[in-house]
């Protein structure tokens, strides 16, 4: 079974003060054990990137670079991918719904993948199944202060 990955569980793996590590690491664990194709799109690349250096600093970039990347099958978004999302989030008309969650979603679809390693109720809105769950309404990102 391939699972997708979104920013909110790589961050929660990364940061051992985030409230949802404990979880974030025993999944990420089981994703590893399981050598299930693990993916993500570049999108949520640059979106993690941007964050663990703001909020942990270089040293969490290069762990997430060294020991998660290389594990992880990358979806470059390509501009029909792209157009396809903005399209979508354009269309939902919901503030708080970012286009790299319109990316992930098509991506998703795209590569059959039905479930989403995350911590973002927009996933299971979108349909999909989210271990280790979200609560309706919890954004772990936007909680932090994003």
């Amino acid at each position: 079974m391939s699972v997708f990955v979104d920013t909110s569980a790589f961050y929660a793996v990364l940061d051992a003060d985030d409230g949802r590590h404990a979880d974030a690491a025993r999944v990420w664990e089981s994703l590893l054990d399981s050598r299930d194709p693990i993916h993500t799109t570049s999108y949520v690349i640059v979106e993690t990137t941007r964050l663990l250096q703001n909020r942990i600093g270089l040293d969490g970039l290069r762990l997430f670079a060294a020991d998660i990347l290389p594990v992880v099958q990358l979806l470059w978004v390509d501009e029909g991918m792209h157009r396809s999302a903005m399209h979508a989030l354009l269309v939902a008309g919901q503030r708080r719904l970012s286009l790299v969650d319109c990316v992930s979603f098509e991506a998703m679809r795209g590569l059959g993948i039905e479930t989403a390693f995350c911590f973002d109720p927009h996933f299971a809105q979108q349909g999909f199944h989210i271990v280790p769950g979200a609560r309706a309404g919890h954004h772990t990102l936007e909680k932090s202060g994003s």
